[in-house]
């Protein structure tokens, strides 16, 4: 005779199928937790366990992968979840902790008794998130990008920050054909707003270029609208980090614990590449990776277009002046100098003659002081490196959380200075929310 435990703390859930299950021939075992349910089943041998999923003392998702845990104990048990819930995540959740199936209730004895019946799924784990693209995907017009989010480290909204925005890092570039999106920080929700409306009925293909995974440079991502239209094909580029890998990162934020909508119920097509070359196409347009100095594994994009340039970093520290400041810590000799000056040619040789530049500005010399290793620049270092390579616009980027509007525009007025004295002619503009930068052909010599 086939044994069955029931956990469920609704005592007239649990009778009436205990009576349908003895009727058709089972043993049936009963437990009023999830607790007590696991000390039965490590007690019995079980065939088949129905759990209600939200339970005192021990949750259905904890029963199921406790149970899974040991094969050779359970071998061939069936698992079937019940719940009063819904939710697909619910669903999801459950089959990932090794649920067999997932019923809503009110449940059908007859329905319970027809799955125990039925072969076990060879597996109960939800499809990948597929990377086939659907066909006839739009793409939208024009060169030119756009800002969404322009704060370093969190969201600061409030009256302060209305000129210059308190969203982080999002900008958006329409170019040859291309929609291109740099980072997905809280501006990616404003972004994904604009292309719903513009765009409503017709099929977008867009590509989410990652500097890395910071939360402040993809905690918008959950809430980009486009990610929810199945029409929609999304390619997402970034370097591998350190621990998990860029679909696993995005996935973690998305967990049930965190928010309401799995990943995987994304119903536009998204594919994950992780870049190995420094050095790729999306298009017609060149992209050019570095990595530059800032905590974990980050890259600053260059994208040549038809049209025009843009670099785009929004996290990096001067090499020089983090190792070599005299409040820094480890060695300061001539090689250790010489290493450094080498590294920030690296980077200014990477911009050389770049048309628009968005640098990492997060400090002034003075706040720069108590923020040594941060991985993040003051506005003095993004002027030098700006003048150095000789580019043409700079943007100050990654704004602080502490700079209201009026600081900003300061260290704005005084960058402008810096190179007024240096007799250059870059154009230094603050990064803000809404701002749109055509990118042109360069004028005939």
């Amino acid at each position: 005779m086939k044994s069955a435990l029931l956990i469920d703390d609704d005592n007239i859930s649990r009778k009436v199928l205990s009576q349908a299950l003895m009727a058709a021939g089972w043993s049936v075992i009963e437990a009023g937790d999830g607790e007590q349910g696991i000390q039965l089943a490590l007690k019995h041998r079980i065939d088949a366990v129905i759990c209600d999923l939200l339970m005192p003392r021990c949750n259905g998702f904890q029963v199921c992968r406790m149970l899974r845990d040991k094969p050779e104990q359970f071998p061939g048990l069936k698992i079937i979840v019940t719940t009063h819930r819904g939710f697909a995540t619910d669903r999801l959740n459950a089959l990932e902790s090794g649920a067999d199936h997932y019923l809503v209730k009110p449940v059908l004895a007859s329905e319970v008794l027809a799955l125990l019946n039925s072969p076990t799924p060879k597996s109960s784990t939800p499809a990948p998130i597929s990377g086939t693209p659907t066909p006839a995907a739009h793409m939208p017009a024009g060169n030119l990008l756009r800002f969404w989010g322009v704060r370093g480290s969190i969201p600061t909204p409030g009256p302060g920050t209305v000129f210059y925005g308190g969203n982080t890092t999002c900008v958006e570039m329409r170019v040859d054909g291309q929609l291109i999106v740099l980072d997905s920080g809280s501006g990616i929700r404003l972004l994904g707003n604009q292309l719903a409306a513009e765009f409503k009925g017709q099929a977008l293909e867009l590509t989410l270029l990652l500097s890395h995974t910071h939360w402040d440079h993809i905690q918008g991502f959950p809430f980009f609208a486009p990610a929810y239209v199945a029409s929609n094909q999304m390619r997402i580029i970034g370097f591998e980090g350190y621990r998990k890998g860029l679909e696993s990162t995005l996935a973690v934020q998305m967990e049930s614990t965190y928010f309401p909508v799995d990943l995987r119920q994304m119903p536009s097509s998204i594919s994950f590449l992780e870049q190995r070359e420094m050095d790729f196409h999306i298009g017609p347009v060149r992209v050019r990776s570095i990595f530059v100095n800032h905590p974990g594994v980050t890259v600053g994009y260059r994208l040549d277009t038809s049209t025009g340039s843009c670099a785009f970093l929004p996290d990096h520290e001067s090499y020089a002046r983090m190792r070599l400041h005299p409040r820094a810590s480890g060695e300061k000799g001539q090689q250790t100098m010489d290493y450094c000056r080498a590294e920030d040619q690296k980077l200014i040789e990477f911009l050389r003659d770049v048309d628009v530049l968005i640098l990492d500005s997060q400090y002034d010399e003075a706040e720069y002081q108590t923020h040594i290793g941060w991985g993040h620049s003051c506005y003095e270092d993004t002027v030098a490196t700006a003048l150095a390579a000789k580019a043409k616009q700079l943007f100050l980027f990654h704004h602080d959380p502490l700079h209201d509007d009026a600081r900003v525009s300061r260290m704005v007025g005084h960058a402008r200075e810096l190179v007024a004295s240096h007799r250059g002619n870059l154009v230094v503009e603050a990064a803000r929310e809404g701002l749109t930068v055509p990118l042109r052909k360069p004028e005939p010599t």
